[in-house]
């Protein structure tokens, strides 16, 4: 009935497979998932809520299996209130060339890169690598604090700075760094844009600074940005220009 999948356990990263937890992001994996979808599992008290009978019609029109089991959701959500899940086969997803691209370098906080997502949706970013040793997007906690949003993104890992260059040499490319040579409010931003961002703890470094460098003014009180919080403001100053 898995599909080769075999019996549901709580996540791990070796998994072939993981999950969406909660309606709308599991509402969001089946619009625009749904190739992925190998079943939904429903609690038996979720019809009351909106939006689970629109989870049944789309599994019904793309032929997903459907179950109503308390005890399986459970067993492998990490939240209690857990009315959905959605499992899915992980996939791959290419960028694609000459649209703007988000570059995080080995980001390690799952909430911080799910609330990337979400505002690389709302600012109209669609595109997301991942050099080096980051966190596992397909981690449903990540899924989570995207709110679904990261089945409406294409994502792609690069083993290095260097990897990512050569794919995308086109792009005018934008380090955030502390010690940048310009204020984000007088840098003009050629499109298509690469604002590249190193991680929570040591930001970028030398060696993986490309193109301009490009620092976002604040008060000398506070040592650094919170890294969700510097990429939300740049691709604001990005979109308000």
């Amino acid at each position: 009935m898995n599909e080769g999948i075999g019996k549901l356990k709580k996540y791990q990263k070796k998994f072939n497979y993981s999950y969406s937890f909660g309606i709308y992001p599991t509402l969001d994996l089946l619009k625009e998932r749904g190739e992925s979808v190998v079943k939904v599992i429903l609690r038996n008290d979720s019809t009351r809520f909106d939006g689970v009978t629109e989870i049944v019609d789309l599994c019904k029109q793309k032929n997903i299996s459907l179950e109503y089991n308390d005890r399986l959701i459970g067993k492998i959500a990490f939240k209690e209130n857990t009315y959905a899940i959605g499992v899915f086969r992980k996939y791959e997803s290419k960028l694609i060339e000459g649209e703007n691209h988000i570059v995080l370098v080995e980001p390690r906080n799952m909430g911080n890169v799910g609330t990337i997502i979400r505002s690389m949706v709302g600012f109209g970013f669609k595109n997301l690598a991942i050099v080096g040793s980051g966190v596992d997007v397909f981690s449903p906690k990540v899924i989570s604090s995207t709110m679904g949003n990261l089945f409406k993104i294409n994502f792609e890992y690069f083993s290095s700075i260097g990897e990512y260059v050569e794919r995308f040499g086109s792009h005018n490319k934008y380090s955030f760094i502390l010690g940048g040579k310009k204020s984000i409010t007088e840098v003009e931003f050629k499109e298509p844009v690469s604002l590249i961002f190193g991680n929570e703890s040591k930001g970028l470094s030398f060696d993986e600074e490309v193109g301009e460098s490009v620092y976002i003014p604040h008060s000398k009180e506070l040592e650094s940005l919170n890294l969700s919080v510097a990429v939300s403001l740049a691709m604001w100053e990005f979109n308000k220009k």
